[in-house]
């Protein structure tokens, strides 16, 4: 067991004949125990730092292995967020081209019923264009036919339209007087 400063203040020694000066001893254990008592005080001064720097080293190392961890996680977190960003980067690329493949065969099917759509006014272009020629070539029959010479060679005058007028009116006249008679 170690020797405390009180231990060699508490001291005695046995006196002999011939021994060394008691003042002497006694100051010089006097210095021992100041030199001691500081040499104590600094070793549990030392302990205490060597306690708190063990403990701040194991924090440290705490910290330390949570912070590798963390970026263990964090890797494998942007891993899994980089496999999920592809594979969704897929899942757009099938849907687009699903979709462009939907918009070119609509397109398609447009295209074809447009074409249906053309080839059907012209054959009714062809039919409206022959029925117009055909109408076109029968009144210019009808204008190059003797009628016209006929019409322009009667000659009536107002007087007798008027005459032929006032004639079927009074006709006229007489029929509706009669059928109104009969319904009485």
């Amino acid at each position: 067991m170690p020797l405390s400063p009180l231990d060699i203040h508490n001291k005695e020694f046995t006196k002999v004949f011939r021994g060394y000066a008691e003042d002497e001893v006694n100051e010089f254990l006097n210095q021992i125990i100041k030199d001691y008592e500081l040499l104590l005080r600094e070793k549990k001064e030392l302990e205490e730092k060597v306690k708190q720097m063990t403990e701040q080293m194991e924090h440290y190392n705490t910290l330390e292995d949570t912070l590798q961890k963390s970026i263990v996680v964090a890797q494998e977190a942007a891993e899994e967020v980089r496999r999920n960003a592809q594979q969704e980067a897929k899942l757009i690329i099938k849907e687009a081209e699903k979709n462009a493949d939907r918009i070119v065969n609509e397109a398609l099917a447009k295209a074809r019923k447009i074409t249906i759509e053309i080839d059907a006014l012209k054959k009714q272009s062809k039919v409206f264009r022959n029925r117009f020629k055909m109408l076109v070539e029968a009144q210019l029959d009808l204008l190059n036919s003797d009628d016209w010479d006929h019409l322009m060679e009667y000659d009536i005058g107002l007087t007798e339209i008027q005459e032929q007028f006032n004639r079927d009116d009074d006709e006229d006249f007489l029929k509706k007087s009669a059928t109104e008679e009969e319904k009485f």
